[in-house]
């Protein structure tokens, strides 16, 4: 049988096989030595194949992964040499911020947005917990807005509490595969309980299974939408690095930068020291905002720092 993985503990996986049945499934050990770069070979979202195990545990063993049409990734927090798959096969990615009780760097926003740009994957911003934005918030909201829809991308404002954002944040997640991420704090779980409208979730029966042990809370989980559509729950994450990317690619994955690379008096410019550069002299203009170029530039030394 096929079927989509829906929960990962790295060495165990909640499976929902074609029939709109749940299997915990385990990996056939073949995979493993397979030349996978990834700290985890399967990840939530990939398309399988499984055979039966055990009918009355409804265990499965997954055979086959289908290629995933896309992915993201991270560097693992536990070894910087290899990454770690967030999710598979998306349609969108939604990234969960917010500007107080905590506030979400720019940093990290642009990290997030570099990653999805590189997969092909739309992303969406959501600037959460208005109902405690001052003055002084709203202000910089309205700022990263502009500065983010001037090159693409769609930026929302939400408030749980005050219902605020919500509808139109259905509509964006109506009938698509959404990951969702952010920094712990910034208000995602209440976002997902509001946005499941208390349905029973069907991943919850074998909840109680395996994982013992094991750093769950490293790993991605798939949700059924009540009116249509899947979201993929992640972990809050402290820190976001890129990964599998060069120095000579990042400038291709800043939307504002990329039509202009072509212009560049040399076709290897990483936009810092050189003469001609139709990026600098972007910035120097206004054209790319400034905080962007920095965070191009503070991108561009973290690779140099892993080494890629």
């Amino acid at each position: 049988m096929n079927g989509i993985v829906y929960k990962s503990t790295g060495s165990w996986y909640v499976v929902k096989g074609s029939n709109n049945e749940f299997y915990k499934a385990r990996l056939k050990g073949k995979f493993k030595m397979d030349g996978f770069t990834s700290t985890n070979p399967v990840s939530v979202g990939d398309e399988v194949e499984f055979e039966t195990e055990d009918e009355l545990e409804k265990s499965v063993m997954i055979v086959a992964i289908f290629p995933r049409k896309n992915y993201v990734n991270r560097i693992s927090p536990a070894n910087r040499r290899q990454h770690h798959i967030i999710a598979s096969n998306l349609s969108q990615s939604l990234l969960i911020a917010t500007l107080r009780e905590p506030r979400t760097s720019q940093g990290f926003l642009d990290r997030f947005l570099v990653t999805c740009e590189a997969f092909h994957i739309p992303a969406i911003i959501v600037f959460n917990k208005s109902d405690l934005y001052q003055e002084k918030e709203m202000l910089l909201f309205e700022e990263r807005k502009a500065m983010y829809e001037k090159i693409g991308y769609h930026v929302l404002l939400t408030s749980v509490s005050e219902k605020s954002g919500m509808g139109t944040l259905n509509e964006i997640l109506h009938e698509k595969v959404t990951l969702l991420s952010g920094h712990s704090g910034v208000g995602k779980s209440s976002l997902i309980n509001y946005i499941l409208k208390g349905a029973n979730i069907k991943t919850q029966e074998v909840s109680g299974w395996s994982g013992k042990g094991l750093h769950t809370t490293t790993f991605a989980e798939m949700f059924d939408l009540p009116d249509g559509g899947k979201i993929i729950d992640t972990p809050g994450m402290r820190e976001f690095a890129v990964a599998d990317m060069t120095k000579q690619e990042l400038s291709h994955y800043f939307p504002e930068m990329r039509v202009l690379i072509s212009s560049c008096q040399f076709n290897n410019c990483l936009h810092i020291n050189e003469p001609g550069c139709a990026v600098k002299n972007a910035v120097a203009k206004g054209v790319i905002h400034e905080d962007r170029y920095i965070s191009y530039y503070n991108i561009l030394e973290s690779i140099e720092a892993v080494g890629y």
